[in-house]
């Protein structure tokens, strides 16, 4: 992917795109200045250059009834790679795992971000997947009471 200069333009157009995602490419370039052709190429650069990544629509974890959010740190017996990749290929593969995150500076090796409906069915995710797991050591749960902050966007330079 080509390296992009970001301009304060297309700095707008990002800020835009991740917290108002639904607007059309003639409403975003009337916020920021431009005609839409213009706008329409910026925002196709971006993507070109893996600047904008990807496209999702966030939906309601609440109206799916999935009200538990659990974050499981594993701690695994051995850090050898094919371990490491073993692990990551067989959490990448459940529903419930919203992240998966290899940590530093801390006894746990992973923590995963876990999503499901009740306590129920946190115990099945827990007992009947990821302790089958052959190299699991150990594993840590703690549940969130209640969520402070949650984004989806990112800082971005002024």
């Amino acid at each position: 992917m080509a390296e992009l200069q970001l301009d304060k333009i297309d700095l707008a157009i990002l800020r835009l795109m991740q917290s108002h995602g639904k607007l059309s490419n003639q409403e975003l370039a009337e916020k920021v200045g431009l005609s839409a052709s213009p706008c329409s190429r910026r925002v196709k650069a971006l993507e070109e250059s893996g600047v904008i990544s990807g496209y999702a629509t966030l939906l309601s974890a609440e109206h799916f009834q999935l009200s538990l959010t659990a974050y499981v740190q594993v701690r695994l017996e051995k850090h050898a790679k094919e371990i490491l990749e073993s692990f990551e290929a067989t959490v990448s593969n459940y529903d419930e795992v919203q992240e998966c995150c290899l940590l530093t500076g801390s006894d746990a090796d992973y923590q995963l971000k876990v999503l499901v409906a009740d306590m129920a069915q946190f115990k099945l995710f827990l007992l009947d997947k990821l302790t089958t797991h052959p190299h699991i050591a150990g594993i840590h749960s703690s549940f969130v009471l209640k969520q402070v902050k949650s984004q989806t966007s990112i800082p971005l330079p002024s």
